[in-house]
């Protein structure tokens, strides 16, 4: 049953906290749209994208004035491209990735997510193909959204992927530079990814999923900043005891969210994702969070533990306000989309080595950071390693979205608008590593990966 209190609470949460439902993302399986004709492919695609989404804006829309609730972004996923697309040149990788741009853009989604491919271990031709034209895509499209997935704790760390990832990363950044780079913006490396994230830009719909689904991220970062603030100078167990409590209530409005959606689009009900999800906006900051439990700025001695208590509560009352907990869930530290993380670069106490230690113990990795567009391939591949390494040791998902912004360095500002936002140019290491990422083949798997 409802009382009063907790509605007007909610209410509050929504009014002056920044609550709101971060994405509504429709997953959809694309296997049956095969075909070795690939006009015959894209078109199969496009109607069953289009066809089976089409009420998807729609029914988010009316959840919106129903419950006031705000679903700030509606998106797609599909299966991984490279497996649907398998016969494609690089080209025809092209052509596909303007058919899923189109079907987006007619159906009003702001991304479609799964131009995605796996190859920790090696590369089918399809798979190499659809790296390979990354850049294009990225350059000449403007709603979709790639992942690679360069490791498992499984199969240890295919370094000639990551060597390959550098180069792409940096081709998109040249492709794209009159947008300060952006296309790199939407393109993610990853280790252990996941196959439910309605999170862009590593969203894709794994080969065990259903033929749909829908899944939710909710975010409320503002939400635990302010009940941080309120419960005061306190201890680590109320702190965490705090978190958790609002991070329940977080949880229930993404799973009543989920399940409405779900019935009115007649599609199961996949997951909630329980990240906290940063934007630009004023009071809407993960970086706010770790300053309220006592932190002078963001990148402080401590900010580590207080990010791992963050991350652990957050977890541990989602768990508990949803059966279907997925996705990444925890908190995100996007540099471009948090003002505090923002204020923290400019300051100089949160560098690139401070955010890698951060991501031992948060929900994803290096995300949204902005580096001088000079900086070689073969350092953008070293920073994927080593971000990539974290998530094989600790058998976690870990990313990497680095942005070298083509002509600006340390001291300028990329603009990339809307949620994305804007981030300072933050200083790389210099010294190469060419050597070391130039050796080719695997890092091997841990020991602790042999589990059977």
């Amino acid at each position: 049953m409802l009382n009063t209190h907790d509605i007007l609470e909610t209410i509050k949460m929504i009014r002056e906290e920044n609550l709101d439902i971060r994405t509504v993302t429709m997953g959809i399986s694309l296997f049956d749209c095969i075909s070795d004709d690939p006009e015959r492919l894209e078109q199969k695609i496009y109607d069953k994208i289009t066809n089976t989404a089409k009420r998807l804006v729609p029914v988010c829309e009316e959840l919106e004035r129903t419950y006031g609730i705000p679903i700030v972004n509606k998106r797609i996923s599909v299966t991984p491209i490279s497996y649907v697309g398998a016969g494609l040149s690089p080209d025809g990788f092209v052509r596909l990735a303007k058919k899923l741009d189109l079907a987006a853009k007619n159906l009003g989604v702001n991304f479609i997510g799964g131009f995605s491919a796996h190859i920790q271990k090696g590369e089918i031709i399809g798979a190499a193909n659809l790296v390979e034209s990354i850049p294009e895509v990225l350059s000449q499209t403007e709603r979709v959204c790639s992942s690679i997935n360069v490791a498992t704790t499984k199969a240890g760390i295919n370094m000639d992927a990551v060597r390959k990832m550098g180069e792409i990363i940096k081709e998109t950044a040249y492709l794209t530079r009159d947008a300060d780079s952006i296309g790199c913006a939407k393109l993610v490396v990853f280790a252990n990814i996941p196959e439910d994230n309605p999170f862009m830009a590593g969203a894709l719909h794994g080969i065990g999923e259903p033929d749909s689904v829908i899944n939710v991220g909710v975010s409320g970062p503002g939400v635990v900043a302010a009940a941080i603030k309120e419960v005061g100078h306190c201890d680590f167990s109320l702190l965490a005891e705090t978190v958790k409590k609002i991070a329940f209530k977080i949880t229930r409005v993404g799973q009543l969210i989920a399940a409405e959606a779900s019935k009115r689009l007649n599609t199961p009900y996949g997951i909630v994702d329980i990240s906290l999800a940063p934007t630009p906006a004023a009071g809407d900051s993960v970086a706010e969070i770790l300053e309220n439990m006592g932190l002078e700025r963001t990148g402080a001695p401590g900010t580590t533990a207080a990010l791992a208590l963050l991350n652990d509560a957050v977890k541990k009352g989602g768990v508990m306000a949803s059966n279907h907990v997925g996705g990444l869930s925890g908190a995100f530290i996007p540099v471009s989309e948090d003002r505090g993380m923002i204020d923290a670069v400019k300051a100089g106490t949160l560098t690139i080595e401070k955010l890698e230690a951060m991501t031992a113990v948060c929900s994803v990795g290096l995300d949204m950071i902005a580096i001088p567009g000079d900086t070689p391939a073969t350092t953008i591949s070293g920073i994927i390693a080593d971000e990539i390494s974290i998530g094989v040791i600790n058998n976690k998902t870990t990313a990497v979205r680095v942005i070298p912004v083509w002509n600006k360095t340390v001291g300028e500002v990329a603009q990339f608008g809307g949620l994305l936002g804007y981030a300072p140019i933050i200083p790389v290491k210099t010294e190469s590593c060419a050597d070391f990422v130039n050796r080719g083949g695997r890092i091997p798997a841990p020991i602790h990966s042999l589990k059977n």
